[in-house]
């Protein structure tokens, strides 16, 4: 008899073959059930409590991944593709994940019956090369050149992610603030220029865009309430200093003879902080902001000649602030200058709802710019917040790239059709894996329509005819309960949004059809070594 060989640990699990890949098919699919019922404008909200009791109200489908902590292998997969397109392109994240799992369960079938998972892939990534071909095709070109037409396009893009958040009824609101805010930044739009502060209290419509820099007030000492709160055209000096008496260092010993000796240590140390507070005076700055704290000698010594001082300011307020007001941040005054000081048309400190902010506005080199977020419940700022950040990505994504194409379904149906076309001109495996690939597809259009209580066969069937007819852009019209050019509705996506979804999720699919096996190590207290073991009595050894 031959000896059996043992290659793995004990306690490794190990699956392989067929069952394997319907398990992960299975998995992925039942994953997509979470986010499914968020998809749309009429789509539904999730509230997810973490461990740590958190509440999380949100209809993003990249934040609900992130909170379900997924466990399983091949689930994962799925989480890392609406992470990967919400860091990319920012919207898109329920479709991708839809678009993946519907992929994989109409692949499902023919693993059943015994195709090869690799004519599969292959058949898979031959369809979205022509799904991703098409999109280039039929994308519209948006002339860049004239500002006002490059303006309204950037508004549609921000409105149509915006009509399915929770913030949907002041989409037309919101849209206008976040194209002013990408417009204010520099050609790279950097995303960590525009701030985002959230005061609780107030109407969603009291939120408010700051062409310039917004921070809350910072830990004041006694003497700052005499300091002026608005200026006009101030040097603002940015610091990375300590303007405050330092404690002695424990165990420090310092002999002295006399009381004069003592005296004059004590001197030295006054003498040390009030020469950094003559040298900035002198300078001619204004306003002073520091990293570091500012002391309440410090903070009745500018009171008293009328300048203004922050300490403690986070350090991407203040790289944001130099940003917007020109300057550098310095971490000594020996070299204060006028060429290192920032400025500003005015600076104010202003009462928002509870909290007190200093706005810094008109700013001459503003390539920075913060929103000031109004809001009743905590949960409902932050999804506000959330809302606002995917707007701001589809307004850079369509400002980067000047292609847009037609949301609410239309695309996925037109490229439905492109692909069954196609599939009736060739023979083999390869006809029936195209044909159920453009199936996928349908899923954006149905879940349109499921989410918002319409018939979505009926629907579904009206798309088909009309696209076969040549109306290219033809989707679901949620206000009407039909179909309609959602292209002369203005239900714009930039293109990039969907070449990016329909890649990722293609690549998601091919992935999880090509593992074949799984081998789960045992956890670390499960190994079979000795020192693992319980000792069962006897004799120790």
């Amino acid at each position: 008899m031959q000896p059996q060989i043992i290659l793995l640990k004990e306690g490794t699990d190990t699956s392989q073959g067929k069952p394997q890949i319907i398990t992960n098919i299975n998995a992925c699919t039942a994953i997509a059930e979470a986010v499914r019922t968020t998809l749309g404008p009429r789509g539904m909200d999730k509230l997810i409590v973490d461990s740590k009791n958190k509440a999380t109200i949100s209809n993003d489908g990249a934040t609900i991944m992130n909170l379900l902590e997924v466990v399983h292998p091949a689930g994962k997969t799925l989480v890392d593709i609406a992470r990967s397109q919400d860091a990319e392109v920012g919207d898109g994240t329920t479709s991708v994940v839809l678009l993946a799992a519907e992929i994989l369960k109409n692949c499902k079938q023919f693993v059943e019956e015994g195709v090869h998972p690799q004519v599969i892939i292959k058949s898979l990534r031959l369809g979205t090369q022509m799904a991703v071909s098409k999109i280039k095709e039929i994308s519209v070109k948006i002339n860049n050149q004239n500002k006002d037409e490059q303006r309204s396009l950037l508004i549609k893009c921000a409105a149509t992610t915006l009509s399915s958040k929770l913030v949907a009824h002041s989409k037309d609101f919101f849209a206008n603030m976040v194209v002013d805010a990408v417009m204010l930044l520099d050609e790279l739009l950097p995303l960590n220029m525009i701030g985002i502060k959230k005061v609780q209290g107030g109407a969603l419509e009291d939120s408010r865009l700051i062409a310039g820099v917004a921070f809350k007030k910072t830990f004041s000492y006694a003497g700052f309430e005499m300091q002026p709160k608005r200026y006009e055209n101030p040097l603002i000096a940015l610091l990375n200093i300590e303007l405050e008496l330092k404690a002695e260092r424990d165990n420090a010993e310092i002999r002295v003879d006399s009381v004069e000796e003592y005296q004059n240590i004590v001197d030295a140390e006054w003498q040390i902080l009030y020469d950094k507070l003559e040298k900035i005076h002198k300078s001619g700055a204004k306003v002073v902001l520091s990293r570091l704290p500012i002391g309440d000698v410090a903070t009745q010594y500018f009171a008293d000649r009328d300048m203004f001082c922050a300490g403690r300011v986070t350090e991407e307020d203040l790289k944001r602030t130099m940003k917007a007001c020109g300057g550098a941040i310095q971490s000594s005054v020996e070299n204060i200058n006028q060429s290192v000081l920032g400025s500003c048309a005015i600076f104010e400190e202003q009462q928002i709802g509870g909290e007190r902010y200093n706005l810094f506005t008109g700013c001459p080199q503003a390539k920075t710019c913060t929103f000031i977020l109004r809001g009743g419940a905590e949960q409902f700022i932050e999804e506000t917040e959330r809302s606002l950040h995917d707007a701001i990505m589809i307004v850079r994504r369509a400002v980067k790239n000047d292609a847009i194409v037609a949301g609410g379904g239309a695309i996925e149906m037109e490229i439905s059709k492109y692909l069954r076309d196609y599939s009736r001109t060739i023979a083999g495996k390869e006809q029936i894996i195209i044909s159920a690939l453009a199936r996928s597809f349908e899923v954006i259009p149905r879940q349109l329509c499921e989410n918002a209580g319409f018939d979505a066969t009926d629907i579904l069937n009206k798309l088909r005819q009309k696209h076969s007819e040549g109306g290219t852009w033809y989707g679901v019209d949620i206000n009407r309960e039909d179909i309609s050019d959602n292209f002369v509705s203005t239900v714009w996506e930039p293109a990039i949004v969907k070449i990016n979804s329909i890649t990722a999720a293609s690549e998601a699919a091919c992935l999880i059809l090509s593992i074949d096996e799984t081998i789960k190590a045992p956890r670390a207290n499960q190994g079979d070594s000795v020192g693992n073991r319980p000792y069962k009595g006897g004799r120790p050894m």
